[in-house]
């Protein structure tokens, strides 16, 4: 049994050599521009303040000018597109709510829709950043609030994906956008995430972008340019009380959708982007705090947060200021554009691979009929997109990341692994090596 394993590997190995990276996506990380990035961000600095309560009438600053600059930055680029990219901006009037919202608020998040090719094809990704800024005081909304990094970083990221992939198409669709309000309680990712699951949209990844700029400490000065964390729930927030039973009899406690996506970021983004590693912090968000991708956790979602690996509270949410020689506020001059850059460039990397892929294996079981000590899968085909194989995933029930992978070109597969001792996922690879999410097994009736 031993020996037959070692010959699956081997197989693997040798495949997974000949489906390396994909000079596409290659290509595209290639493209990603420090200037560009540093180009968005001084614009949006420029407004003066992004405050979701700031005036939506002049035409130079306030969040009005700046999310019509967004759209004008999409439409240029939906020129490329060939007709496959729609550029809108989502509206909505928002009442007094007694917290962060004091007076009628037109709420808007600047939108780019690039179509998917394949009809079949009804899968959604996302990428966001949130538009708005603030200073200390959450309620201030006259105050210079740049927001270079928080959040300038994440809106450079969405615009320079929208830059370099509108030109592509791709089987699947990609969402692009600048959400508003995510300062006044995630107000815009809340608008967008309702909607979504209101018109039933097959949305199967968020990459929330918040703060991905500034790799400095605060407190203690530490630098650090390697590491971009990726936050993920392990538990899936929607409908938790009904899957609650069936999550702890299998032990997939670290094993949600949200999860499975951010070791799918990891493996993808160290693969395209060198010099960088991916940290998956095993929490939703920042420890008692949240993103925008928490809207879309909260409709059943999977999503993630992307964030450089410190925070540096001299310039987040700061009034710009002088005190003991140390500058406070968050300014474009805190930004490492070459640490963005590789950010930046993990974003476009994972969307390309998701958008290329062909979609997911389906009705992935497991077999337990008998008790053994090997494991039996079996899976139907993807739903859209024709793939060469299928990796089978196993990692020890301790390990964060998936340890083998073996290949297959058929629909079922016998392992000599325990079942008590690993956990599987199956995804699909198509002829250029791009890989679908992974799926956990249900239990075969």
């Amino acid at each position: 049994m031993k020996y037959s394993f070692f010959l699956i590997l081997i197989s693997c190995t040798v495949f997974s050599q000949g489906h390396s990276k994909d000079i596409e996506i290659q290509k595209y990380v290639s493209q990603v521009n420090e200037d560009s990035l540093k180009s968005y961000i001084n614009k949006l600095v420029g407004f003066q303040t992004r405050h979701t309560l700031s005036t939506i009438d002049d035409p130079k600053q306030g969040i009005g000018a700046a999310r019509n600059w967004v759209v004008e930055k999409f439409k240029d680029y939906a020129k490329h597109s060939e007709g496959r990219m729609e550029v809108y901006l989502q509206q909505e009037d928002l009442q007094p709510d007694g917290k962060r919202i004091d007076r009628v608020v037109s709420l808007g998040n600047a939108i780019a829709f690039l179509k998917g090719k394949d009809p079949d094809d009804k899968r959604i990704f996302l990428i966001g950043g949130h538009l708005d800024s603030r200073v200390t005081d959450v309620m201030n909304r006259t105050s210079a609030a740049p927001g270079a990094n928080d959040d300038g970083s994440g809106v450079s990221a969405v615009i320079e994906a929208a830059r370099i992939l509108s030109r592509s198409s791709f089987p699947a669709s990609i969402i692009f956008v600048a959400f508003s309000g995510e300062e006044q309680s995630l107000l815009g990712s809340k608008m967008l995430s309702e909607k979504i699951r209101k018109e039933n949209g097959q949305l199967e990844a968020v990459l929330n972008n918040d703060m991905i700029g500034n790799p400095k400490a605060g407190e203690t000065g530490e630098l650090n340019t390697r590491i971009l964390r990726v936050f993920s729930e392990g538990l899936p927030y929607k409908d938790l009380d009904q899957k609650a039973m069936t999550i702890r009899n299998l032990g997939f406690e670290n094993d949600g959708e949200s999860r499975q996506l951010a070791r799918y970021i990891k493996e993808i983004a160290e693969q395209y982007v060198k010099g960088l590693e991916i940290k998956l912090i095993y929490r939703n968000d920042r420890f008692l705090r949240g993103g925008d991708h928490s809207s879309f956790v909260n409709n059943g979602f999977p999503s993630v947060r992307l964030t450089e690996y410190y925070e540096n509270y001299n310039h987040q949410h700061q009034d710009i200021r002088m005190e003991n020689n140390k500058q406070f506020g968050d300014l474009p001059e805190f930004i490492d554009f070459k640490y963005l850059k590789r950010n930046v460039a993990v974003n476009i990397a994972v969307l390309a691979n998701l958008a290329k892929s062909t979609s997911k294996p389906e009705r992935v079981e497991m077999d337990v009929k008998e008790l053994t000590n090997s494991t039996t899968l079996h899976w139907e085909k993807p739903k859209s997109g024709t793939p060469v194989g299928y990796y089978v995933l196993a990692r020890e029930t301790d390990s964060p990341v998936w340890q083998e992978k073996i290949f297959t070109k058929e629909l079922s597969i016998k392992i000599p692994l325990s079942k008590d001792n690993y956990i599987f996922a199956v995804q699909t690879i198509n002829q250029y090596g791009n890989l679908s999410v992974p799926v956990i097994p249900g239990i075969a009736k």
